[in-house]
C-alpha cells in the first residue's frame, strides 16, 4: 500500500494528475537545473499579479458600506467597502480627496469609482478611488435644492412670514410617531424641566410611504380645532396611551387647544427623512395658522420643514427645551419672588409685632394701676436715697470724730511719756545685747592675763603664762603650754 505525501491529496495518482489543463504542473524533481531559471522572486510575482490586475480590470463603480476610514495627515484616506459577502480595502488620494463634494463616514452607503490596483509591499490588492457618490443620495440632493429654490423664490421660507413663538404655551401638540424614541426624549426633558403645560401627541408615521400624509392630516385637524375652539365651548383632548396609533375619542371637560405645534422624529438617512421634504408637506408647515417647531433628526439634519417652519429645533429634546425655557424662567423669578415675598412678609410681621409690643407696654404704663405702681416704685426709691444719704452722712461725721480723737491722743502728755519708755525701753534692751553678759551667755568666754586684763590676740600670749577664763557662771585659771 503507498502511503499519501499529502493528507489532502487522494490515494492513487501524482501531483500531476490532479492539476487542470493548461496550469502548469510543478516538475517531479525541484532540484533540476531549469527550476532556478524559471522561478520567479517575490517581487516579480507581485509585479507580474498587479500588471494583470491593473491592465485586467477596467475601471468601475463599486457599492458598499465604509468602515475603517482612516485620515492620514497627508491627506490620503484609507478605508474599506463592505456588504454582507465581502470586504475591499480602497485608498483616496489626496488630490481626489479635495474634489468630493460627498463626504465619507463609518457607516455611509456609498457609490466609488475608480481602478484595482495591487500594494507590493504587502501583497495586497486595493481600490484606487477617484469618484464618491452617498448612495441614493445624490438623485435625493438635487430634488431636494431644486425644490428649495423654487419655493425659497415664491417668499415661502422668508423671515416675515415667520410667528413668534408663544412664551408660555399651555397646550402643545406633537406630531410624531407614538413609539419613537424621540417623543420619549420629548417628554423626559419636559418632566425634568417641571413644564406644567399640556401635552396632546398627534400620532403619524414618520418615514416611508404615506408619512407626509398623515403628518399633513395631523397639521389640518389641529387647525380644525383650533376655528371650531374659536367658534364654539367645546374643548378636545387627545386621550390613550402614547403608543396608541390613533386619537381617542374627545373629552369635553378638559380642553386641549393648541398654542404650538411640534413636528419632528429621531435621526435617520436621508431617505428617512424625505417624508419632512415632500412638497405638500413643506406647504402645509408654511401655511399652518398655528405656530410650529420643526424638529426633525439630529444637529447636523436638515430638512424644508426646517425653514418653513416658524422655528427650527436641531433635535425633539432641543424642542422640548425651547418650550419650557420660559416657563422654567419664570418659575424661577417665581420661585425667587416667592423667597422675597416671604421675606418681606416675615420682616413685615416682625416690625408690626414689635409695634405691638411697643403699644402694649405704653398701654400698661398708662392705666390707674401702673401709675400707682410707679408712684409706689418711686417712693421706695426716694426712701432708699434718703436712708442711704443719712447713712453716708453719720459715716462721715464717725470718720471725722475718729480722725480728731486719734490727733488729740497723739499729742497729750500720756502718750508722750509712753512713747519716751518705750524708746528707753528699747535703747536698755540694745545695750543688753551688747554688754559682756550677754555674750557670755551665748556661750562665749573672756580669757584675762594676770592684771585681769582681756587677751585680744595670740601673739599676746607665752608659754607658761597663767590667764583666767571668765563663763557666764563663773572663771577658771588656765596655763599656757607653748608660746606663740
Amino acid at each position: 500500500m503507498r502511503k499519501r505525501a499529502n493528507p489532502s491529496q487522494p490515494d492513487g495518482g501524482d501531483a500531476a494528475d490532479f492539476f487542470p489543463p493548461g496550469a502548469g504542473v510543478p516538475p517531479r524533481d525541484p532540484s533540476a537545473p531549469d527550476v532556478a531559471t524559471r522561478a520567479e522572486t517575490v517581487s516579480e510575482f507581485t509585479r507580474r499579479l498587479k500588471s494583470l490586475i491593473e491592465r485586467g480590470l477596467a475601471p468601475c463603480w463599486v457599492r458598499g458600506e465604509v468602515s475603517n476610514l482612516r485620515a492620514q495627515a497627508s491627506g490620503h484616506t484609507y478605508f474599506s467597502l463592505k456588504d454582507a459577502g465581502a470586504q475591499l480595502s480602497c485608498v483616496l488620494f489626496r488630490g481626489d480627496a479635495a474634489r468630493q463634494a460627498a463626504a465619507l463616514r463609518d457607516g455611509a452607503q456609498v457609490l466609488v469609482f475608480g481602478e484595482a490596483s495591487l500594494y507590493e509591499a504587502r501583497g495586497q490588492y486595493q481600490l484606487i478611488v477617484r469618484v464618491v457618490v452617498e448612495d441614493g443620495v445624490g438623485r435625493l440632493r438635487r430634488e431636494f435644492d431644486a425644490l428649495k429654490a423654487r419655493l425659497a423664490a415664491e417668499g415661502l421660507f422668508a423671515a416675515e412670514k415667520k410667528r413668534v413663538l408663544p412664551a408660555l404655551p399651555a397646550c402643545v401638540g406633537f406630531v410624531t410617531s407614538p413609539t419613537g424614541a424621540a417623543l420619549q426624549d420629548f417628554i423626559r426633558i419636559l418632566t425634568r424641566r417641571g413644564w406644567r403645560g399640556q401635552l396632546v401627541v398627534l400620532p403619524a408615521k414618520v418615514q416611508g410611504d404615506g408619512a407626509a400624509a398623515e403628518i399633513l392630516n395631523m397639521l389640518e385637524f389641529a387647525q380644525r380645532l383650533r376655528r371650531a375652539l374659536d367658534g364654539a365651548p367645546m374643548l378636545t383632548e387627545v386621550n390613550g396611551p402614547a403608543s396608541d396609533s390613533r386619537l381617542s375619542a374627545l373629552d369635553l371637560m378638559q380642553p386641549a387647544f393648541f398654542d404650538l405645534l411640534v413636528i419632528g422624529r429621531g435621526g435617520g438617512s436621508v431617505e428617512d427623512l424625505w417624508a419632512f421634504n415632500e412638497e405638500p408637506l413643506v406647504r402645509a408647515v408654511a401655511a399652518c395658522t398655528v405656530p410650529i417647531i420643526s424638529a426633525v433628526g439630529h444637529e447636523i439634519d436638515f430638512t424644508l420643514c426646517d425653514f418653513a417652519a416658524d422655528a427650527r429645533a436641531e433635535t425633539p429634546s432641543a424642542a422640548a427645551e425651547i418650550i419650557s425655557s420660559a416657563f422654567v424662567a419664570c418659575a424661577e423669578r417665581a420661585d425667587q419672588a416667592g423667597a422675597a415675598m416671604g421675606a418681606a412678609a416675615d420682616d413685615a410681621v416682625a416690625r408690626a409685632r414689635e409695634r405691638l409690643d411697643h403699644a402694649r407696654s405704653r398701654l400698661r404704663l398708662l392705666t390707674p394701676s401702673a401709675q400707682i405702681e410707679q408712684g409706689w416704685l418711686r417712693l421706695d426709691d426716694t426712701s432708699n436715697r434718703l436712708a442711704a444719704a443719712l447713712t453716708a452722712a453719720a459715716r462721715g461725721k464717725r470718720e471725722r470724730l475718729a480722725t480728731a480723737r486719734a490727733a488729740l491722743a497723739a499729742r497729750s502728755p500720756e502718750t508722750r511719756v509712753q512713747h519716751a519708755s518705750h524708746q528707753l525701753l528699747a535703747l536698755w534692751k540694745r545695750l543688753h545685747a551688747a554688754s559682756p553678759a550677754s555674750v557670755l551667755n551665748r556661750g562665749f568666754a573672756i580669757v584675762r592675763d594676770e592684771h585681769g586684763a582681756p587677751v585680744a590676740r595670740r601673739a599676746a600670749l607665752r608659754s607658761g603664762q597663767r590667764l583666767t577664763t571668765e563663763f557666764a557662771d563663773g572663771a577658771a585659771p588656765v596655763r599656757v603650754e607653748s608660746g606663740a
